[in-house]
């Protein structure tokens, strides 16, 4: 069964820089395209970022030129670096394994960003 543990929020003044990540497990972390999503409340959950086996990412136009996506197959990890943070990027966010064999989509448990003077 497919677990995603995450790790590294937290809270930050505007202008400052958090790295999340979240480790795979269970399932072969190659076949799966990688994402990032947040959430506030009373909206949908947004995707951020993804990332394919190969390491093409994509990502949403409020993020492009602060955040980078990265993976590292070898630790079946993948990486968020968020930087030059933005009150609104304050949400949940949470890790998302997308299976190219099953397409089930697996969720992490969700980790609260905070950007706030």
């Amino acid at each position: 069964q497919v677990q995603l543990v995450e790790s590294g929020g937290g809270s930050v003044q505007p202008g400052g820089s958090l790295r999340l990540s979240c480790e795979f497990s269970g399932s072969s972390f190659v076949m799966n395209v990688m994402a990032w999503y947040r959430q506030t409340p009373g909206k949908e959950r947004e995707l951020v970022a993804s990332i394919t086996p190969g390491g093409v990412t994509n990502y949403v136009d409020s993020v492009k030129g602060r955040f980078t996506f990265s993976r590292d197959n070898t630790k079946n990890t993948v990486y968020l670096e968020m930087k030059n943070l933005k009150a609104e990027d304050t949400a949940v966010y949470y890790c998302n394994a997308d299976s190219l064999i099953s397409r089930i989509k697996y969720w992490g448990q969700g980790l609260q960003v905070t950007v706030s003077s």
